[in-house]
């Protein structure tokens, strides 16, 4: 299998990884965490500008057209610099929702150009999220109702929610449960055509989640090396004891091995593989176990202060222990394989993944 990206992709990943490196960096998150709102308007617009929210916008709504593939690099980049706002959500899940719907729908023309210019901010529900992330900052919350006919999607502007906070750990991660009522005038898509693009949601805010863990994990990895080359212990830098460097391989090991899964995955939502659900869920799960596996070596090798405020590495472990239970726990997407492994006539082994 080949995962070369092009250079336009990697171009373009290299300049959003400059600018995050800029405009993003640890000092500027915490300061953005004590407002009030937590929110940056002039980040999102800054993002704007650099073409990262039309990403996936359809181009006759103003945006660049591409896909999951190229999302699946960027992704990294929020992860790595611990973004402070759902702004995938937005920019990735919500956009391939209603860029889903009908040629002519409303709502296409209403919505898109705005996420191109990121003026709108949309929050995202769904069955396996008990809690809307950005709810309370959402222009337009997307949200699936159960109706007579099967799932739909429905459209619900802010003024028309009841919102409940829920505090997280992650002090940058703002979620609420959502208190609405289903109408006509909400009704973007009914049965069969919702519960396709529910479905491709699920894939896509997992495998959104997915990437921003691998990328967490690079960027706690890269923390710890950079501390132990210079905490010294007997005379020495900490990061020469072998013990230490086993720490670090681990983690070095870990992301390496998720990497392929998940460009596996993205592979595969983006040419509707049959098997796809399968494939993101096990990009799930292995981009959660290198997240997980960096941000417990990296505070061993802190010692007891890389759980402080003030150590910049448990602002990205944190992240990382939400997003592992974002768009579905551990126990889903290990149902979710499980199904695919021991279903009758299933196909296994390296040659099964060569289709």
């Amino acid at each position: 299998m080949d995962f070369t990206f092009s250079d336009e992709q990697i171009a373009f990943r290299d300049s959003m990884s400059r600018f995050l490196m800029t405009e993003a960096a640890p000092e500027m998150l915490r300061e953005i965490w004590a407002t009030e709102v937590g929110r940056s308007p002039e980040l999102r617009a800054k993002i704007a500008g650099q073409g990262l929210m039309g990403l996936s916008v359809p181009e006759e709504q103003g945006g660049l057209g591409l896909g999951d593939i190229d999302w699946v690099l960027m992704t990294q980049e929020l992860g790595y610099y611990a973004i402070p706002d759902s702004l995938a959500d937005t920019a990735y899940v919500a956009t391939g929702l209603i860029a889903g719907l009908p040629a002519g729908h409303p709502a296409r023309s209403r919505w898109l150009p705005r996420i191109v210019d990121g003026s709108v901010r949309i929050a995202v529900g769904h069955a396996v999220n008990p809690w809307v992330a950005d709810a309370h900052f959402a222009d337009l919350l997307l949200l699936p109702h159960a109706g007579a006919a099967g799932i739909e999607l429905h459209g619900v502007t802010h003024d028309a929610v009841t919102l409940t906070p829920h505090a997280s750990i992650d002090a940058s991660r703002r979620l609420a449960s959502v208190g609405w009522t289903p109408g006509a005038s909400t009704l973007l898509a009914a049965a069969p055509l919702a519960k396709s693009l529910w479905d491709k949601a699920l894939d896509r805010g997992a495998l959104n989640a997915a990437g921003q863990l691998v990328g967490l994990a690079q960027r706690m990895l890269d923390m710890s090396v950079d501390y132990v080359a210079q905490r010294k212990q007997f005379g020495k830098a900490i990061g020469s004891f072998q013990a230490v460097k086993h720490h670090l391989a681990d983690v070095a090991t870990r992301i390496e091995f998720a990497k392929p899964v998940l460009y596996r995955a993205a592979l595969a939502l983006s040419r509707r593989d049959p098997r796809c659900a399968t494939l993101v869920s096990h990009a799930k799960l292995a981009c959660g176990d290198a997240a997980w596996t960096a941000a417990r070596k990296g505070v061993q090798v802190h010692g007891a202060m890389g759980y402080t405020w003030e150590v910049d590495l448990q602002m990205f472990m944190k992240r990382a222990w939400v997003l592992d239970a974002a768009w579905g726990d551990r126990g889903f997407h290990k149902s979710r394989v499980a199904a695919a492994l021991f279903a009758d006539g299933a196909r296994l082994g390296p040659a099964a993944m060569l289709d």
